[in-house]
């Protein structure tokens, strides 16, 4: 018994591991990039849920072709509230911050307007379990982490192999080198905010049919990513990685064993931990 229930938790722990992954890649990419924190990333996963729930249980649309879709409204959307919101706020992080809390309320409650708070439930995209011996996995929990997997991949490819990766890599390391390299960062800024804001949409998609859709539904994803790039690293891609992962992970284990109270005390003592011995986080790099 106890060895089912530590590898269901450790499965468990991938998913919500995962989730986290793609949220805080996008939180970490905007930092890196535009230096700055956007506390209304889990609106965007909220809205990329929503978009999800109305083509896949709304319009009978293929759920990989709904979250397509929905990454791709909410990354346009996202280039559109750079150029209106954050680019008068550029260069002063502070007044960046506080546009995105105002902004991160609007949202919420215009959601909350529009479709009321009660939390609407999405279809599986996938049934049954998959039985390895004792153990029993539902194979709704397993496409995630693979579907997961595929988008981290990918992502990965844009950042390294392509030319607008590239570019946002340089902006990212010393923006006055790449403006003499031809890289003018102001166009660069849009396309960074709509991926990032796009990969909290897929990460508000993928979970929907396990937690359901509400107004509200992003707030414990955007403090989970937050919690994840302060122990990965704020601007570090790689930390991003090993922070979700490990997070949902020890989350998933000590809720199943040890009780959700204990589980919530477990992860803020990591995080002053890593604040105390290591405050650039465990990828970040340290400032001079």
């Amino acid at each position: 018994m106890t060895g089912t229930l530590i590898a269901q938790s450790l499965v468990n722990g991938v998913v919500l591991g995962m989730t986290y992954v793609l949220v805080a890649l996008g939180f970490t990419l905007i930092f890196g990039i535009m230096r700055m924190v956007n506390f209304a990333h889990g609106e965007f996963y909220m809205l990329g849920a929503f978009v999800t729930f109305f083509a896949f249980a709304q319009f009978q649309i293929p759920f990989i072709v709904s979250l397509a879709i929905a990454a791709i409204i909410i990354g346009c959307f996202g280039m559109l509230i750079e150029r209106v919101i954050f680019r008068p706020f550029r260069g002063n992080e502070l007044n960046g911050m506080i546009a995105a809390l105002g902004l991160a309320i609007i949202i919420q409650n215009a959601a909350l307007i529009m479709w009321g708070a009660d939390p609407k439930p999405m279809p599986s995209v996938a049934t049954g379990i998959l039985k390895l011996g004792p153990l029993i996995f539902p194979w709704s929990r397993l496409y995630v982490i693979g579907a997961a997997a595929v988008i981290i991949a990918l992502f990965y490819v844009v950042i390294t192999h392509t030319s607008l990766g590239r570019a946002m890599r340089a902006v990212a390391q010393d923006t006055e080198i790449a403006l003499v390299q031809g890289i003018r960062a102001e166009r660069i800024y849009p396309f960074a905010f709509g991926l990032s804001v796009a990969l909290a949409a897929l990460a508000g998609g993928l979970m929907g049919p396990v937690f359901g859709v509400s107004p509200t539904v992003g707030l414990a994803p955007m403090l989970k990513a937050f919690i994840v790039v302060i122990i990965g690293g704020l601007g570090s891609i790689p930390g991003a990685l090993l922070g979700g992962l490990l997070l949902g992970i020890v989350e998933s284990f000590a809720s199943t064993f040890l009780g959700a109270t204990v589980s919530d005390f477990l992860l803020l003592a990591l995080v002053m931990l890593v604040l105390i011995f290591r405050p650039w986080g465990l990828m970040g790099v340290r400032e001079a």
